[in-house]
């Protein structure tokens, strides 16, 4: 059996796992619904015949070659009830044996593309939220009567601590502390009695709105998600939609109008506008501006866009370049009026996600040096530009190339990369990126169910030789990890920062008429053999934690590939560096006793480590005020304590909402230039041009 051709190959970004758990995350937290339960929401015919191409795709080219049977089948049902009531805040255990008649029967249903007991489930999930809906908007008009908050309750706070209510009964007792604990915060947050009613009423209701738009796309994206995470969690349907907006993401480019919305209540809100696009370069759009209506050209009808669904409205939003869109906003300064505006559409080019540069300049040992910055956010490519042959094509390559230039311009005595918080991109430039560090050899080895190729560096060309630091944090995944262990295995820089995500999978997209499948066909390893599946790149110098390796990261993922090595391939290595870390290394540990900043990080981790290993939370009032009133203490001796070790004034009182809590990545790149201060020291009769 072959693989049938893939036109792109891609690797999961994090956006993307965000992106895919949106409709959930709004489904799961907006409870709930006074739909008429009368009148479930059914499948489609398009919903059959979709599903039976997707499980039939993902049997035959799935890289772990999993058959849908009956372990399979209780797995997606597991999965399916998981993302619908994360919180088990609304199925009962009552309902969870009730629905068990169900676990072996996904799998035969899946392949005849029956989606009845799918449906069926969500079905109830709706009736569960519009009993809890229903439960909490009849509390809130008299709460400060239906409270005692001297009493000494508590919740359950953690998901994976809290178990399913045994009864209707139990349920309405916790949908009760919810909402009471829901007051507290708000009580803490200085609202007034009057204010915090007017919010839940507004908050409950725009809720309801939301989920009454809910429709039977919803529910079979939903599900179909269920089962393809059930493979692996990297592979993932998308319908058109998400479809559309991952082609956006990796080519960093639109057509429309360039702002970036949200939902308040019942309005679309402009949260801030793309830099250079049309709408920042008409200067009639402003961030803070409610849309309450749409209209096509010049004279075309506006649509009424209040309490419709974000995607609804982007939709209309967004269209051919050189078309106008006439928008009626209530302005964010003058919010007792409305008026209308023309914009006339364009492409947008999403520069802030774009390769960045930057130079610094220090003094080490009374010597001057600079230092360039890199920051690359994503592994992009406009791969629709590429297959058309465009010369000028956007990609992460390309424009770290030119970034190159004018840092080699500029005489720069060391280079960083910063891939911190990079989920990964385009395989394609990864490879290509590391190429332009090294002379020539192999990048990357993929592995499929058959056979294991590897990508190479065929030019000889090196755009930059010098000192290289690769930073990398928790959050670096995919191609920044092919990126950074090239480097590390060529012995070419030093890799600094935390362990790395993990994720050592490709994914490669299959069309299905309407929408695409994502699906995972190889692993990727190193040129070492190593996989970085589940273990990550590990840094030569390590700094501070900030995520939970346990919490975050592949290892965290249900039903993730498991670590395991492959043949390494023949490449030429730079001399080790091993003598050269250790030095760097020991700088680094004696400076970080002293160094003001390191201390403040550490101290900040060990407040987040507190708050998040709680897996309960108190409902006393007095008790919760006392608990605050510590927490504010140490943030502001954490802050101060910082503050006045840099010279700097203290301040007076801790107030999350105005406190700017000084940057932990800005704080770890100053730890980095230092590091790189020492590298250029020690590398001066060191040869990195091979």
């Amino acid at each position: 059996m072959t693989i049938k051709p893939i036109k792109n190959n891609y690797l999961i970004t994090l956006f993307l796992l965000k992106y895919f758990l949106s409709v959930l995350i709004l489904l799961s937290y907006s409870s709930p619904v006074w739909a008429d339960i009368e009148k479930p929401i059914k499948p489609n015919f398009e919903h059959a015949s979709q599903c039976i191409k997707i499980v039939r795709t993902l049997e035959r080219y799935h890289y772990l070659e999993k058959k849908l049977d009956d372990n399979m089948s209780s797995i997606i049902f597991d999965r399916y009830l998981k993302r619908l009531d994360p919180g088990k805040l609304l199925f009962t255990r009552e309902d969870i044996q009730s629905l068990k008649k169900y676990q072996s029967q996904l799998d035969d249903d899946l392949k005849r593309g029956s989606l009845t007991i799918a449906f069926k489930i969500f079905n109830l999930y709706m009736e569960r939220s519009r009993q809890r809906l229903e439960y909490i908007s009849s509390m809130i008009p008299t709460w400060e009567k239906n409270f005692d908050f001297s009493k000494n309750d508590s919740m359950i706070i953690d998901n994976d601590v809290r178990k399913w209510e045994p009864d209707s009964k139990a349920l309405y007792s916790l949908w009760r502390n919810d909402l009471k604990n829901h007051i507290i915060t708000m009580i803490l947050d200085d609202q007034e009695n009057a204010s915090i009613t007017e919010t839940l009423d507004k908050t409950y209701s725009s809720r309801l709105k939301r989920l009454l738009q809910t429709n039977s796309n919803d529910i079979f994206q939903i599900f179909m998600n269920s089962v393809t995470m059930a493979f692996d969690p990297h592979t993932q349907f998308f319908p058109p939609r998400a479809s559309e907006d991952f082609d956006i993401h990796m080519s960093l480019s639109l057509e429309g109008i360039g702002a970036v919305l949200q939902n308040e209540y019942e309005y679309t809100k402009v949260v801030r506008l793309i830099p250079k696009g049309p709408a920042d370069k008409s200067n009639l759009l402003m961030p803070g501006d409610k849309i309450i209506g749409v209209g096509q050209g010049e004279t075309g009808e506006i649509k009424d866009t209040i309490g419709q669904r974000i995607d609804d409205v982007v939709k209309l939003i967004r269209g051919p370049r050189n078309t106008v869109v006439r928008l009626k906003i209530i302005p964010a300064k003058k919010s007792n009026s409305t008026r209308t505006i023309k914009i006339k559409r364009d492409q947008v080019k999403l520069e802030e996600q774009s390769a960045k540069k930057n130079i610094i300049t220090l003094d080490h040992n009374n010597h001057p040096l600079k230092i360039g910055v890199i920051e690359i956010p994503n592994f992009y490519i406009d791969f629709n530009a590429f297959y058309r042959g465009d010369k000028d094509y956007k990609s992460t390559t390309k424009d770290v190339k030119k970034l190159l230039v004018e840092l080699k311009n500029e005489n720069i005595d060391g280079l960083i990369i910063d891939l911190r918080d990079n989920g990964g991109g385009s395989l394609k430039e990864a490879n290509e990126l590391t190429g332009l560090f090294l002379k020539s050899g192999p990048t990357v080895q993929i592995r499929t169910k058959y056979r294991i190729t590897r990508l190479y560096d065929d030019d000889p060309t090196i755009e930059y030789s010098g000192p290289l630091i690769v930073l990398i944090n928790r959050m670096s995944a995919s191609a920044s990890e092919i990126f950074a262990g090239a480097i590390k295995d060529y012995h070419r820089g030093v890799i600094v920062g935390t362990r790395s995500f993990g994720k050592g999978t490709v994914q490669e997209l299959q069309p299905l008429g309407k929408g695409k499948l994502k699906l995972t066909s190889a692993k990727f390893y190193r040129v070492s053999g190593k996989s970085t599946q589940n273990l990550g790149i590990v840094p030569d110098l390590s700094y501070p934690q900030l995520y939970k390796i346990e919490d975050t990261g592949e290892s965290s993922l249900e039903g993730a590939l498991p670590w395991d090595t492959t043949i390494k391939t023949s490449y030429k290595a730079y001399r080790s560096l091993q003598l050269m870390n250790e030095k760097l290394d020991t700088g680094y540990q004696k400076r970080s006793l002293k160094d003001p900043g390191v201390t403040y990080l550490k101290k900040r981790i060990e407040i987040a480590s507190k708050i998040n290993s709680q897996t309960s939370i108190s409902l006393n009032l007095d008790a919760r005020k006392s608990e605050k009133k510590l927490f504010e203490q140490s943030e502001l001796d954490v802050e101060n304590n910082y503050l006045i070790s840099i010279g700097k004034a203290p301040i007076e009182k801790f107030d999350p909402e105005t406190t700017k809590i000084n940057d932990f990545k800005e704080i770890m790149m100053n730890q980095t230039h230092l590091v790189m201060a020492d590298f250029i020291e020690l590398s001066h009769d060191f040869d990195f041009s091979w």
